[in-house]
């Protein structure tokens, strides 16, 4: 703007300066040496005008050229800022939906799929490998959604995965962006799946303590308590050194320090719901310690919790539920008989007193009554052996389990638990002692959560 301005005064005042010489000599008839003279001075200043003009305009070049430089410089710096904060700093960046394309390709590699949405494995600019979980019909306002985000960000934990950013796309689906586990979830390596390694005792024992230790976080050491409200396998991954980490916070609840207690609808996989999710009353952490239980128990015993090993006379299916068997099992002093067998067939040493510290957390995680379960904190002690329970775990007392009376109703209706349709095809884990093949298993059930 200032260039422009120049060049326009500059050749406002070379016209008036020839228009005054014009009329100097038509008017006055001045001599010829006074006309000569003016005319000299007149070109001096023309010259000068035109020295300047070039110099402007050259300056303006080079200006526009430096301009022209810059963006690139800026997208670079943009880059290593945005690295800075997603590898250092741990602060969730906001990506475009073209970012998100480009790294994952089209979103074309699927590793996973939930029930809010489907997870594709992408490669961002700067090399890192990253989990885009792609969230259907969100219902939260995009001021929310940030808002939450922000909360689940601030929350940093060696055995959290880490968000790395989120992506908003109006009147479209929400995207978390993780960073990438590449032994990918535990399910995978605890239940019998064809051409999948049997994970070892001694890693079962560290990812249990390592889980523990992320909900303990959530629940006691956050600024804003998080319950977490779907634990289980698939949402439990493994580092490369098989770490266990924490994941998808995408159905957590954030609440006050104070709050004790939230009454909602019914969230995360109902396989792994507390009897007060069925019940309708207040939820608090301790029914993450339910589901943690539950998790636990099948880790040890290297099967889904419901299962069905045999069939009736009337050709209805008789359910298998597996906490029954283990507290049934622990109070026979025969815990041994609840361990995954292909532990037992490994030839690796496992001490008893281990299998039966793990069976007795998990049994008392897994109380009906939310006052008897144990704090998550508790349950990291009792893990490790420290305080009171550092010669081992007692027994917790007998529980009702309100699955083993859902299960006791007649299916011969062609209903199950819960009065839903008993499913005709199923698939999920399998058996101890039988083929990995998946038959007969309500892995795909509402109890079972599949």
């Amino acid at each position: 703007m200032e260039s422009k301005k120049a060049k326009i005064l500059a050749g406002a005042a070379v016209a008036v300066l020839l228009v005054l010489e014009l009329s100097l000599y038509l008017c006055f008839h001045l001599s010829r040496p006074f006309y000569l003279s003016t005319a000299v001075v007149l070109s001096a200043v023309l010259s000068a005008s035109v020295v300047t003009l070039l110099h402007h305009t050259l300056n303006e070049r080079r200006r526009s050229e430096r301009m022209a430089r810059r963006p690139s410089l800026d997208g670079e710096e943009l880059r290593v800022e945005y690295s800075y904060f997603r590898k250092v700093a741990g602060l969730p960046c906001k990506f475009s939906f073209e970012a998100l394309a480009a790294a994952t390709d089209g979103f074309q590699y699927t590793v996973g799929r939930g029930s809010s949405g489907s997870v594709f494995k992408g490669i961002l600019d700067d090399g890192m490998a990253v989990a885009v979980k792609r969230i259907d019909g969100a219902e939260h306002v995009d001021k929310e959604f940030k808002s939450e985000v922000s909360a689940i960000a601030s929350a940093q934990h060696i055995n959290l995965v880490r968000l790395v950013g989120f992506c908003l796309v109006p009147r479209g689906p929400r995207f978390l962006v993780y960073e990438y586990m590449e032994h990918g979830s535990l399910d995978k390596w605890i239940f019998p799946y064809a051409g999948r390694q049997c994970l070892p005792w001694a890693a079962r024992y560290k990812v249990a303590v390592d889980v523990a230790r992320a909900l303990a976080y959530l629940h006691h050491d956050c600024r804003s308590k998080v319950l977490h409200l779907d634990v289980k396998p698939e949402n439990i991954l493994l580092d490369d050194c098989f770490r266990g980490l924490l994941s998808d916070f995408g159905l957590s609840k954030l609440m006050g320090k104070e709050q004790s207690r939230v009454v909602t609808t019914v969230r995360g996989t109902t396989g792994y719901l507390a009897p007060e999710w069925l019940l309708g009353v207040g939820i608090t952490e301790k029914s993450d310690v339910y589901s943690y239980g539950l998790v636990l128990l099948e880790m040890v015993g290297g099967r889904r919790n419901l299962l069905t090993d045999d069939v009736g006379p009337d050709g209805s299916p008789r359910w298998s539920y597996f906490p029954k068997v283990a507290a049934d099992k622990a109070r026979e002093g025969r815990v041994m008989d609840v361990l995954d067998r292909r532990l037992v067939d490994s030839g690796e040493a496992i001490e008893e007193a281990a299998v039966r510290r793990l069976v007795h957390v998990a049994l008392w995680c897994a109380q009906e009554k939310a006052g008897a379960r144990p704090s998550m904190v508790r349950v990291v002690e009792m893990l490790e052996g420290r305080g009171a329970a550092a010669e081992s775990v007692e027994a917790p007392p007998p529980s009702d389990m309100i699955v083993v009376d859902l299960l006791a109703l007649d299916p011969s209706r062609g209903r199950g638990p819960f009065g839903l349709p008993l499913p005709t095809s199923l698939a999920g884990g399998g058996m101890q002692g039988t083929s990995s093949r998946p038959s007969n298993s309500f892995a795909l059930s509402y109890l079972s959560g599949r």
